[in-house]
Order: C-alpha cells, then sequence, then structure tokens
C-alpha cells in the first residue's frame, strides 16, 4: 500500500469510484482535506464527495466519487482533468498532490458520448498518476505477452474500442495488425485472431462485445524482413474499420504497448539471405511501447559485447568488492604519496565542478603537487580531449593512487565501501545549495535500493570520512552541519566553482562559448535545468525524466527570437528525442561543465534545482517551472525555506505561463525585485571570484 495511491477503480452507471490511501499523519498536520479535479490548463477545479471507509495500519482508506452525468457538460467543455488530494490550513496554506494510478487497464473504465461521438475516460500519465481526459472516440491495444521462438512472432492481447462494448451501434467489419519500419514507408499487414476473453466481462462495465476483445496470432518474422544493410525498427499498430449508426469509419490505434511492468528482451539469432541476423523484441523504455530490432550479427562483437556484460558483473559482484576492499585497505598502510590529489567529479563523469575549479586554480599557479582525476570508464572522452592526468575509476591503477594519496576531492558522496586512509585529507566541496531537505533531515526516502533509515545511516557514515566541507555561505553552513551531522571543518568560502561566472561574465567569453558550442550569436537562450524526482527512475542511480513542454507551441510564440537548451540532472538517464525541434532545442545535457551554460543563458528555467542559487550571481531573470510542486513539496523532500514566496522569480505551472513570463520580460526587461535582491544579498554574498584561493589556502597551505 502506498500513499496517495489509487487501490480500486471501478466505474458503474457513468459513475467512477475509487478507493484511495493517505496517511494519517498527514492528516493531523490540516485543518481540511478534501479530493478535487482540476483542469489542467485553465485551473478550473471540481470538488468531489468523499467519505472514510477505515484505517490500516498507518493508512487511512478513502472511498470518492465521480458523477459523470453531473459534470457532463462541464467535462465537454474543457480537455485534460488532473485529480489531486489537497490538504488546506488557510486560504494561503493550500497543499495540493496528485494522486497516484494504480496501473490497472483502466482505459476500459470509459464513458462514451454517442451523440457527440466523443469517450471520456481515465488514464495513467507518464509519471503515473491518474488524469481523465475528453475526446474523440479511440482504439487502445496491449500485448500482455509476447514470444520470440526461432523466427516465430507471437503474440495475445486485447484491443480496447469502447463505442464497441459501451452501445449497440459498432459493427467491426475489418480489424488488422499493421507492422511499419523505419526502412520502408509501406506499411505490412501480420496475420492476427479474435477470442473470447470473458475475464474482461467479470471485470469491466459494458455490453456482451467486451469478451470479443481478445486478439492473438503468429509470423514467421523471416517473411517480412529483406537482406539487412542498416538496424531495423519495427512498430506495430491495429487498425479497424467499423459502422457506426450506418456510417463507415477507420480508425488506428495508438502503438501497441505491452505490460506494464515487462522489461525483459526477447533474443533470436536466425539465417536470412545466407547471413546471420539477431532479432530483439522488447518493450521501449518509457511509454512501454512494443518494439522490435533487427540487425546484422557479428559473432566477434557479440562475443565482445557479452564478455563485457560478466566482466561488469563480475565487477560489481559483492565478493569482488570485498576483496577490493582488502586490497584497498591494505594498500593503505604504504607510505602515502605526498602531495598526490585526487580529483572527482559526479562519480568520474564530469571534469567540472567546484573540483575542477580547485583544481584549475592549483595548476595556473604552479601549485607543487601530483594532481590526477577519477574518471568513469563510460566517460573517458571527457578526460582524453583535456590536458589532464586522468586514471580508470576502480582499476588496478586508480587502487594504488587512491589508497595512498594525501588528498581526496570529490564533490559527491564515494562508494561506502571505500575505506579513507587515515593519512588522508578528504576535502569534500559538495555541489550546491541547499533547497530541498538532505540526509538526516529528510522525513521520507523514495530513491530505489534503499529506504530512510539505511539512507541516512549511509549519509552520516559517509561524511564522517570528510576532514573539510566547502559551503557557499553561513545559510548552508547550518544546515550542512546538521544533515550531514558534520562537526569538522566548515570552510566558508563560497562555491570555488561560480569563480568563472564572476571572471569571465563579458561579452567576449559568452560569444566564443558559443561558437565552440555552434550555437547561434543572434539568439537569446533560454537554459532549462531542471533536477531529478527521487521516485521517477529506472534503476538505481538512473532516474526518469518527462519533458512536460508544449515545444510547438513555445516555437511558434518564442523562436523567432530565442533557443532552449536543455541541461537535465546527471542521475537523468533519459535520451531525449527532439525530431522536429533542431534549431530551437538543443540538448547540452552531456555538456562537460553547467558553468559555462550558465554564462551564455539569458534567462534560466528550472524548478527546484540548485542550479538558481549559482545562476543568481549573473543578476539576471529565472522562472521556476513547478508543475508538481505540490507532489515534491509534500511527498519527496521538502523544502528548507519558504521557496514558493521567496523564489527569485515567478513561479509557473503551464507553458502558457512560461511563454508569458518571457514575453513580458522581452517587453520591460528584467526588473530586480526586492525578493531577488533579499535573495542575492543572503546567498551570494561570498561569491567574488577568490573562492578558489580561499579553499586551497585553508587545505593545502596550511
Amino acid at each position: 500500500m502506498k500513499n496517495n495511491q489509487i487501490i480500486n477503480f471501478t466505474l458503474h452507471d457513468n459513475i467512477y469510484n475509487f478507493t484511495i490511501a493517505i496517511k494519517d499523519r498527514l492528516l493531523q498536520e490540516v485543518e481540511e482535506y478534501y479530493f478535487i479535479l482540476e483542469e489542467r490548463y485553465n485551473n478550473k477545479q471540481l470538488r468531489l464527495n468523499f467519505s472514510k471507509l477505515e484505517a490500516v495500519q498507518e493508512f487511512v482508506i478513502f472511498e470518492c466519487t465521480i458523477p459523470f452525468n453531473d459534470y457532463r457538460q462541464t467535462f465537454f467543455e474543457n480537455s485534460i482533468w488532473d485529480l489531486y488530494f489537497v490538504r488546506k490550513n488557510d486560504e494561503e496554506d493550500i497543499k495540493q498532490t496528485r494522486v497516484k494510478s494504480n496501473y490497472e487497464n483502466i482505459r476500459f473504465l470509459t464513458t462514451v458520448l454517442e451523440e457527440e461521438k466523443k469517450m471520456f475516460y481515465p488514464y495513467t500519465t507518464r509519471n503515473g498518476k491518474i488524469s481523465f481526459r475528453i475526446n474523440d472516440f479511440i482504439l487502445y491495444s496491449k500485448f500482455e505477452t509476447v514470444n520470440l521462438v526461432n523466427d516465430t512472432f507471437s503474440f495475445s492481447g486485447y484491443f480496447n474500442f469502447p463505442p464497441y462494448y459501451k452501445t449497440n451501434e459498432v459493427q467491426i467489419t475489418n480489424l488488422k495488425l499493421v507492422m511499419t519500419s523505419n526502412l520502408d514507408e509501406e506499411d505490412i499487414e501480420l496475420p492476427i485472431e479474435r477470442f473470447k476473453r470473458e475475464d474482461l466481462v467479470e471485470k469491466y462495465e459494458g455490453n456482451s462485445n467486451i469478451s470479443n476483445t481478445g486478439i492473438k496470432g503468429q509470423c514467421n518474422l523471416k517473411d517480412f524482413i529483406n537482406e539487412i544493410d542498416n538496424k531495423l525498427y519495427l512498430k506495430f499498430y491495429l487498425v479497424m474499420d467499423y459502422k457506426y449508426k450506418g456510417q463507415n469509419y477507420e480508425v488506428k490505434s495508438t502503438r501497441i504497448r505491452v505490460n506494464h511492468l515487462e522489461n525483459r528482451a526477447t533474443r533470436q539469432i536466425i539465417n536470412l539471405q545466407n547471413q546471420k541476423v539477431k532479432i530483439v523484441v522488447k518493450p521501449t523504455k518509457k511509454s512501454k511501447y512494443l518494439s522490435v530490432q533487427v540487425s546484422k550479427y557479428n559473432l566477434k562483437n557479440e562475443v565482445i559485447r557479452n564478455m563485457k556484460k560478466k566482466w561488469v558483473k563480475i565487477r560489481r559482484s559483492r565478493k569482488l568488492r570485498v576483496i577490493y576492499k582488502k586490497a584497498f585497505s591494505l594498500i593503505s598502510k604504504l607510505p602515502r604519496k605526498k602531495n598526490t590529489i585526487i580529483f572527482e567529479s559526479f562519480h568520474g563523469k564530469q571534469f567540472s565542478d567546484s573540483p575542477r575549479a580547485i583544481y584549475e586554480y592549483m595548476a595556473a599557479n604552479n601549485m607543487n603537487y601530483d594532481m590526477y582525476w577519477s574518471m568513469d570508464r563510460r566517460h573517458e572522452q571527457v578526460f582524453n580531449d583535456r590536458d589532464v592526468q586522468a586514471v580508470r575509476r576502480f582499476s588496478i591503477k586508480w587502487l594504488l593512487l587512491m589508497a595512498r594519496a594525501e588528498y581526496w576531492v570529490s564533490n559527491s558522496r564515494l562508494p561506502l565501501w571505500i575505506p579513507k586512509p587515515k593519512h588522508t585529507k578528504y576535502l569534500q566541496t559538495w555541489h550546491g545549495t541547499p533547497l530541498k531537505r538532505l540526509a538526516a533531515d529528510m522525513d521520507e526516502v523514495h530513491m530505489p535500493g534503499t529506504n530512510t533509515t539505511k539512507y541516512k545511516e549511509n549519509f552520516i557514515k559517509e561524511a564522517s570520512k570528510w576532514d573539510f566541507l566547502v559551503s557557499p555561505n553561513a545559510y548552508s553552513t547550518v544546515i550542512f552541519k546538521r544533515a550531514f551531522q558534520f562537526e569538522k571543518n566548515v570552510i566558508e568560502s563560497g562555491y570555488p566553482r561560480n569563480d568563472f561566472l564572476i571572471n569571465s561574465n563579458n561579452q567576449e567569453s559568452v560569444n566564443n562559448i558559443k561558437k565552440v558550442a555552434n550555437l547561434p550569436l543572434d539568439k537569446k537562450i533560454i537554459l532549462y535545468a531542471p533536477t531529478w524526482r527521487d521516485n521517477q527512475f529506472y534503476s538505481k542511480g538512473k532516474y526518469k525524466f518527462d519533458l512536460q513542454m508544449d515545444l510547438d507551441r513555445m516555437n511558434e510564440q518564442l523562436g523567432d527570437e530565442y533557443i532552449i537548451v536543455l541541461r537535465l540532472h546527471y542521475l537523468v538517464a533519459e535520451n531525449l528525442d527532439l525530431t522536429g525541434y533542431e534549431g530551437f532545442v538543443y540538448d547540452f545535457s552531456h555538456h562537460e561543465d553547467i558553468r559555462e551554460l550558465y554564462l551564455i543563458a539569458d534567462l534560466l528555467i528550472t524548478d527546484y534545482s540548485s542550479v538558481f542559487f549559482d545562476y543568481a550571481n549573473l543578476k539576471r531573470p529565472m522562472l521556476f517551472y513547478v508543475y508538481d510542486i505540490e507532489d515534491y513539496r509534500d511527498n519527496l523532500r521538502g523544502f528548507y525555506f519558504d521557496f514558493e514566496q521567496k523564489a527569485p522569480g515567478p513561479l509557473v505551472k503551464t507553458t502558457e505561463e512560461i511563454i508569458n513570463e518571457v514575453l513580458a520580460i522581452k517587453e520591460n526587461g528584467f526588473i530586480p525585485s526586492t525578493i531577488t535582491e533579499e535573495f542575492y544579498n543572503r546567498f551570494c554574498y561570498l561569491e567574488d571570484g577568490q573562492a578558489s584561493k580561499r579553499v586551497v589556502e585553508d587545505v593545502f597551505q596550511q
């Protein structure tokens, strides 16, 4: 049972009924609470009827109803409605949290509007929340089983066309499965068979036709695949011909999905026209669409790939870690390598941030130190392009250097199993002024692979290894000491990484960065740099991100004068598809150091990321795109100060609001408010371009 997540969801006589679990402590903290539907674009609200059912452990179970007929005209006049749980103390203290889906086949809970030829239905968003929408008749399909044996591809599932089982007016005249490829514009029709699904009759409201929605079939993929020169990607759709009230229609489904939690890929090697071909059947990462990939099979490449996989598995195994830890401890007893420093930024993925600023200061001043960079093997090119000494993380050479180095400099946590030698001084620069609650200050942890107690214990254990901790201001010092339970040396110096913003803030530097990055010189830049969400992930350390902006609308309104540069958080594993937005949207998520993007940006859009504390040093406009602020604030992290009242820029929740704010800045210029001035004086007062010098003097020149 999870907080704020639907348990059961039903539809009878056009009345939606759902039960939901809410943590009891959340109810005790407020004067009033209720459920609403809120229209996504105009923020119109409908308060719903609800009642308490029972208490189960730490949860209270509620029952809530949505009588469609009572709101019929309102729903018809608006497009998308999001379901919220609202907690309220007074008119200014209202906390709205999106309700989570239970991932059942909720699209069967559809109300059909026959006269208007529309349908109203609930659906699960990409972020796992429940929403409702109204639109034209839609054909939806899903495969619950998919198999590949040799070259035979088989499937079984259902189609969902609500007018078929909600009315007596639809007659299906033809139903076919269509396959498309990236190499051929022609659709390929595959054999399909319909069968009875009595389980759907028992579970969902509708006439007897609901039992006729099962689909299955099989085909030999050899019949449809020609000689493979380039990688082939196959997609699948259903196409239906039907009669509705005497008129003939055709409808094409959205891409066919597979089971939401089905992530296993099926692979086969077959012979095709005297060449070996590899076929991989799997769901796409985000939307779980069925995807078939066909490519040439190369035994040598496959062997190398499989060996690498096995080696990675061995390298990450517990046994090897124990051996490695023992070796590390033994080597650390050898004499220290005096004046040797190991730098690391974001787990070895970047040459960036405050470790880079400290390194560059020491190199520029010819300080007598032997300096190395710890690098992730997947990001070697970042370091190969620079004249630095870099060592693969966890390699034998890294082990020998790391265990004997006199200094470590890092901006994020090292793996907990690495013991710090007695002779090593560990400088932790951290990587942001805290807005979100950290470590011991967090009420709940929603990250994969851990729980709240374990996360806090591990964090504090790691922090106990630090000898020095850099703080950007007095505000951060207080929080760091408490959240990290850190009692050693805090260097309140400003962030070394921000020296660049102070010392290079001129038009020549801006133009040089734009030229190297191949960005237009004649357009203003909007930098969008959001953070990650603890509870949206693919796996441990790999987080999802859904770009919830209407790029078409933004391009239409802003494209003549602006471009958008995207910079996702380093923990986000998303590969965004920006096809069609070339020349307007640029993905710089893998750009080595965000400091250059700050410098060229005329405006920053972020959310709860600490980037705005750094960008504030430039005294330029900022917007905060916080479409999920209630969920983030109440369920994930919580904030250290009144972000909604004290943020140094407007908070916006829709694309339209973003556009309006940008156009207002364009027309009136950026006018700092009292809040922005207070913010600068509170958080940026130490940033004078000399932070690196202060840190180096405190740590390396004692």
